[in-house]
């Protein structure tokens, strides 16, 4: 399994360590930043989704400060839903009924909620009941203005 993982300088140090336990278990692919120099959010959160969006990965994980911020710029990206998840519920229904394609976490996430919140969402499959399919296309297929 391929995992695009992004952060912003407050999620640095999280992202890191996420890395360094799942390296040997999952192809990771470090999207920046490297290190914890203030820099933008957006420029990550796009350079995430954009890369999830051409299926260069298999899911990605977004870390800021609170996990808001990236996950709102996340989502601007054309087919991209990213859950903030706070909890292994969040992260449980956010693959189960949503099929997001984007974790999101605060950097105050302890490092092992962040790993139990994303073997969650890798052990969890998008349901297979119509009503969720159908949900996620009209938002895959939602028009701007």
């Amino acid at each position: 399994m391929k995992i695009a993982i992004a952060s912003d300088h407050r999620g640095y140090d999280l992202k890191s360590n996420i890395i360094l336990r799942l390296q040997d278990k999952y192809e990771l692919i470090d999207l920046g930043t490297n290190s914890n120099e203030s820099t933008d959010y957006p420029i990550y959160a796009f350079k995430l989704g954009e890369f999830i969006r051409d299926k260069k990965a298999d899911f990605g994980i977004a870390i800021c400060g609170t996990g808001i911020g990236i996950s709102i710029a996340c989502n601007k990206v054309k087919n991209i839903r990213c859950a903030k998840v706070s909890s292994i519920n969040d992260a449980y229904y956010a693959h189960l009924h949503n099929n997001a394609n984007i974790l999101a976490f605060g950097e105050d996430t302890s490092l092992e909620l962040a790993l139990k919140m994303i073997e969650t969402y890798i052990n969890t499959p998008f349901s297979e009941e119509e009503k969720h399919h159908r949900r996620v296309e009209e938002i895959d297929n939602y028009k701007w203005d």
